[in-house]
């Protein structure tokens, strides 16, 4: 149970780190351009604080459970995270997207997995 929680702690920080780069440096057309549309309408700020808080995750999720140090900020992360796919998905199903919706539902799952999965290691 370990390895498969440690391979879905790895696969969310390596989706959110990749997501997060391209909000904190794209502008909206550009993430648009590459399919992140969940972004439309949103000031350049809000798009920028998204972006820091996912690379954030992307650590958080990851480092704590590695170092040992503060191992309850990992199921913390994962929560977040699936705080943030439960903001998105009806973004999604709005703009009538039903592949990231079902984006949106995957990483939501394999969040909730991981929080529960090390909030009761």
């Amino acid at each position: 149970m370990n390895s498969i929680l440690w391979a879905s702690q790895i696969l969310l920080a390596l989706v959110f780190l990749y997501s997060g780069i391209n909000k904190s440096i794209l502008s909206e057309q550009q993430l648009i351009a590459r399919g992140q549309t969940g972004v439309v309408g949103y000031s350049t700020a809000a798009i920028r604080f998204i972006g820091i808080a996912e690379i954030l995750g992307s650590i958080g999720i990851i480092a704590p459970w590695w170092t040992g140090i503060l191992p309850w900020l990992t199921p913390v992360a994962a929560c977040c995270f699936a705080g943030i796919m439960l903001l998105a998905a009806p973004i999604h199903y709005r703009l009538k997207e039903p592949r990231n919706v079902a984006t949106n539902v995957t990483l939501l799952a394999l969040s909730l997995f991981v929080a529960f999965g090390r909030f009761f290691d």
